[in-house]
Parts: structure tokens; sequence; C-alpha cells
């Protein structure tokens, strides 16, 4: 078994990585499935509704990626630190707080939907099909973000494989269940959604049973006495990937009202399967970066500067290859892919079709500024994560959705995208020179 006190080769890296490339890559699929029954066996205006309201419904969720990744630096630089006794304790006062606060937010959720997605704009069989997928999702929201965030954690109980076993099951769920309530009883967006809670309950409640047992990994539930520094630094290391998630679902609204008004409902559904391919390609990048994330955490709470230089610069080939096969990958098969899911619209296919040759430029620069936020996350820096997720995903995405259509129209919304990348992996390469020196990597 790989340690995290191990020096990594890239075939070692890879091992102890590609549980988490292909947790988060199969969530990704697993997640689209009801996009495509929906979209297939329902019809445009429910699939549009999904995508519409899937931002906020995203926004809920990211706080277990907030705990997750926040409590993951915490956690592995203890365990650097010898301190296995506070990692556990940390570990169980993070999944304790994020069930609680995912039952309150669930309530609110679930009584104020209705006047949220009107707020957004969403009007008639829009609204009506955006509460009913949206509550029934939140009635599953403390499983939703346990899920996430034991995502975030198997790695760091060196239990990487477990994570993915997790994931499979709960997709494995999605998919059988969203056939059968979608494709053979014809129970249309209620079954996608209901199909979608289950699996969920599946991915939350299997890793919440594992950690209260006794059990072979780093990590147990355990008693614990509330520590709110610690808390605060948990919620301050995850910003970025709070930050992340909360500015890429509010951008999402800015688009889809964008597209509304460029498009119609038809760009909202294009955008739609974009995000869907795009979760497939950036959950390589995610992936990798939660796997190597305790790596990083453990070496830096260990002073092993060394190993630290080490997985920076073998961080950086990886991605780099990653980046150049999934942008040739996504031009070359840009109509095959969007075929999935709109195949019976030839309009819509051909606006779908357009789009991702555009969007797919963004895969050659998003992987940098991913890992690097990740990187200062692990480094327990979250100012400087934060900032990265924060310009990457709001402040230069939002300027330049607003700017780009005056000029090229629709093609602007898509081209939007390229530039916040490209400007993102900037601000990372600047960041990383900056801090150079102060944590020796």
């Amino acid at each position: 078994m790989i340690k995290l006190s191990d020096h990594f080769t890239y075939k070692s890296l890879f091992r102890f990585t590609y549980s988490s490339i292909l947790m988060l890559l199969f969530s990704s699929i697993y997640g689209i499935v009801d996009g495509f029954f929906v979209s297939n066996y329902v019809g445009k205006t429910p699939f549009a509704a999904l995508n519409f309201i899937m931002p906020v419904l995203m926004i809920l969720g990211c706080i277990g990626f907030m705990f997750g990744t926040g409590g993951s630096a915490i956690i592995s630089k203890l365990f650097g630190e010898k301190n296995n006794q506070k990692a556990n304790e940390i570990f169980s006062m993070n999944i304790f707080v994020s069930v609680a606060l995912s039952i309150i937010l669930g309530v609110l959720g679930f009584i104020f939907l209705p006047q949220i997605g009107y707020l957004l704009g969403a009007r008639g069989e829009m609204l009506s099909y955006s509460a009913i997928y949206g509550r029934i999702i939140i009635a599953a929201l403390p499983f939703y973000i346990l899920q996430y965030e034991f995502q975030c954690l198997f790695a760091t109980s060196e239990k990487p494989k477990m994570g993915l076993y997790v994931t499979l099951a709960a997709g494995f769920a999605n998919m059988i269940l969203d056939w059968l309530f979608v494709a053979v009883f014809s129970f249309g967006l209620v079954g996608a959604a209901v199909a979608t809670a289950i699996s969920q309950f599946v991915g939350g409640i299997i890793p919440l049973i594992y950690y209260l047992r006794k059990n072979t990994s780093l990590l147990r539930l355990c008693k614990f006495k509330f520590d709110g520094k610690s808390l605060l630094k948990t919620c301050t290391n995850g910003s970025s990937e709070f930050m992340s998630n909360i500015s890429m679902s509010l951008v999402s609204m800015l688009y889809n009202y964008q597209l509304m008004k460029y498009a119609g409902e038809d760009g909202v559904a294009a955008y739609g399967v974009l995000m869907y391919v795009s979760m497939i390609f950036q959950a390589i990048f995610i992936g990798y970066s939660v796997g190597v994330a305790p790596i990083v955490g453990y070496n830096y709470g260990s002073s092993n500067n060394n190993e630290l230089k080490s997985i920076l610069k073998k961080s950086f080939v990886v991605i780099g290859v990653c980046s150049l096969f999934m942008f040739l990958a996504s031009e070359i098969f840009s109509r095959p892919l969007t075929k999935i899911f709109v195949s019976y619209d030839e309009n819509l296919l051909s606006l779908t079709s357009k789009a991702f040759k555009i969007f797919s430029f963004s895969f050659l620069f998003s992987g940098i500024s991913i890992f690097g936020s990740s990187f200062f996350t692990a480094l327990n820096n979250g100012l400087i994560s934060a900032l990265i997720s924060f310009l990457r995903c709001l402040v230069f995405q939002v300027v330049a959705v607003i700017v780009f259509p005056l000029i090229w129209k629709i093609d602007g919304i898509w081209f939007s995208i390229v530039f916040s990348e490209i400007m993102s992996v900037c601000t990372t390469i600047c960041f990383l020179v900056i801090k150079k020196k102060k944590y020796n990597y």
C-alpha cells in the first residue's frame, strides 16, 4: 500500500491518484445520466429546466467540497506532524457540523426554491419543472454534501480505492434507477430526480457507516471537543473550492440569462450539454488535484521540501499532457458527444456542436488553475487559493460574458469561457512564482 510518507515517482503518483481521478470522473458521468434520460425521454423544456436549477443545487452541494478539501489540508498536515488523534477529532467535528448545516440549508432551500427560480427568470412550465426537480434533490441534501466531503477525504485516510468503490456503487444506482424510472416506467423528471436522490443517499451513507466503525484507514469518527479555530481554518482552507463552486453556479445563472436573451431555450440547453461534457473532462484535473493534495499537505507538514518540489514538477507534466489530449479529443469528437444529448433537434445540435468547438480551447488552460488552487489549499494558504478561484470562476467570466456578446453575439458567450481560463493561468503562475521562497517548492 502506498503511504503519504513515500517518495512518489510518476508511477506511484498515478497509482495513488488514479482512484480519485476515476472517482470524480465516474461521479461526473453518472451526474450526466439525468440529463441524458431527461433530454431523450422527457423533452427539451424539462431538460432546460434541470440545467436551469442545477447551479442552485451545486451551491448547496459545494459545502461538502469546502469541508472536504479544507479539512483534508489540516488533517494531512497533522498526519505529517504525527498528531493522528487531533486529526481524527478535526475530521469528526467537520462531519458533524456539515451534516447539521446541510439540514438547515435543506429546509430553507425546500421552502424557497420556487421563489429563487422565479427571481432567476424561470416562468411557466420551466419554473414548475425546476421546482419539482430541485425539491426532490434537496430532500437528500445531507447525503449529497457528505458524498462530496468524503470524496475529498478518502485519499487523506490512505483509502483512495474505497472512494472509487463508493462512487461506483452510487453511480450504478443512479444509472439503473434513471433507466428504470424514466425510460421504463415513464416517471419523467420526477423519476430522474428520485434516482439521483437515492444515489446520493448511497454515496453518503456507505462512507459514514465505514468511518463510524473500526476500520483500517487513518481516520475514524470519534468523540471531539468543538474547536472553533480549527473549524474556521477548515472553512478558510476550503474557501477556494467553496468559492469556485459558488462562483461557477452564479456565473452559470448569468450565462443562462445571457443565453435566454441571445438564443432562448436552445441556448440554455446547449450550455447544459457543454457543462455536462466539461464535467467529464474537468473531473480528470479535479480528481488529480484532490488525490495529490494530501501528499502535498503531508510533505509540507513534515518539511520535506525536496519531495514538495518533485510533486509540483511532476504535476505540471501530468496536467500538460492531459490538457493537450483533452483539447484534441474534444475537437475531434465534438459532434458525436453533443449528439448523445440533442440528436433529436438539428438546429440545437448545430448550435451545440459549434459552441463546443470554441469551448474546447479552455481545456488547454483550465488544468493549471485547478491544480494551483488545490496546491495552495494543501499548503494551508486558503487566501491565495480562494483568490485564484474567485478570479477564475467569477471575475474574469462575469466581465467577459457581459462584454463579449456585445461584440460577437452568441459566439462571444463561448469565447468568454476561454478568455477566463487564459487569464486564470497567468494569475496562478504569478502566485506560484511569488510564494516559491516561502514554501520552498
